[in-house]
Parts: structure tokens; sequence; C-alpha cells
């Protein structure tokens, strides 16, 4: 695409672009000069819009993170319907889609990435937003007296995150764990809080 020719919002094209290449072919092809071959611009283009390839990749994850934001308010909407495994079955599957995964694969690869996002004493971006969003939901549902009064919400919440990374994580592209095994593991997960919620 030649140079002059305006763009509209080409940050949006850009990780769009790099959204596809992560689904494609995996968080190592992803460079500067893939996501721009993607997105049909002249390679230039997203360095006049970020300073280098980490200040895009950055922003990549800022705004994956935000869209979680989203997914939290429904989460938290859902508190006191359903079961409390279904919500969280349900939750910890939209979190490890294909895309949340490579960029958490990428956060983990790149120091400098990870620097640039990491706020002090939170984790790895991206899990410990996940973290907080499944702390303030189980909360919510301690509340409302579907779960244990003395459930310890965040130790579940990063039980939950860690075992549903490695259940998605391992598996071969373009493939998911059955629904049987994620609810089985949820199940286990949650158990103990669920069962004394009565006594």
């Amino acid at each position: 695409m030649p140079t002059g020719v305006h763009l509209r919002d080409v940050r949006k094209q850009l990780f769009d672009a790099a959204d596809r290449v992560l689904l494609r072919d995996g968080p190592n092809a992803l460079t500067s000069r893939a996501v721009t071959a993607e997105a049909d611009v002249a390679k230039g283009v997203l360095h006049r819009h970020f300073t280098d390839f980490d200040a895009f990749l950055a922003e990549l994850v800022t705004h994956r993170i935000t869209r979680l934001k989203d997914q939290e308010a429904l989460l938290q909407a859902s508190a006191g319907t359903r079961t409390v495994a279904d919500n969280l079955t349900a939750a910890v599957t939209e979190l490890f889609d294909p895309i949340s995964l490579a960029l958490v694969s990428l956060l983990f690869a790149r120091d400098e990435l990870r620097n640039r996002l990491r706020r002090p004493g939170e984790g790895l971006p991206l899990l410990a937003e996940a973290r907080d969003m499944l702390t303030a939901y189980l909360k919510a549902e301690r509340e409302q007296g579907r779960i244990a009064a003395d459930a310890e919400v965040s130790a579940l919440a990063l039980s939950l995150i860690g075992a549903g990374h490695l259940l998605f994580a391992g598996r071969r592209k373009g493939t998911l764990p059955e629904d049987a095994e994620l609810r089985k593991v949820v199940d286990t997960i949650i158990a103990d809080v669920v069962q004394r919620r009565l006594l």
C-alpha cells in the first residue's frame, strides 16, 4: 500500500492484523514485519504510531485487558444465577481463548514487554487482571451465601487461573479441552467452599 494513503483507525487495523497472525501462526511469528504485511500497510506505518515493537505489543495487551473488563462486568452480573461452577467454567473458557493464550506466552517470553506492563507486586499482566476478575466474582457469590463465608477467594481465583492455563495452553493448535474435563477441574477446586456453604 502506498505510504501516502490515509488509513482509518490504523491502530485497530494493526491490532486486528496481530490477532490474525497470533491465531494462524502463534506468538513466535509475531513480528513488526508480519503485522504490517498482514495489515497490508507499509512497513514504517507501525513505527509512526508506536515508539517500538514492544510499545505496540504493550498496547495490544492493554487492549485485551480492556476487553477483560467487559467480561468482568458480565461475570459480576451472573453472580447468584446458574451455578457457581457453570459461571466459572464459562469465565475460564472465555479467559483462555487462543489470542489471550498467545499474549500470555509473549508476556512470559519478552522481559521488556512484561516490565512495561507490570504493576509492582501484581503478577503477570493479563493474568493478574483475570485473578482480580475471578476474585471479585467469588466475593459476590460469598456475599450471597453460595460459597462458604470463610472462602479464600483470592486463592481460589489463582487456582482456577493456574489450572485453566495448564488445560488450555498444553493443547494442540486449534483444540480445546473437553467441557467435562474443565468442569471437573472447576468442581474440584470449588468443591469444599460450595459444600461448606450449608454448614
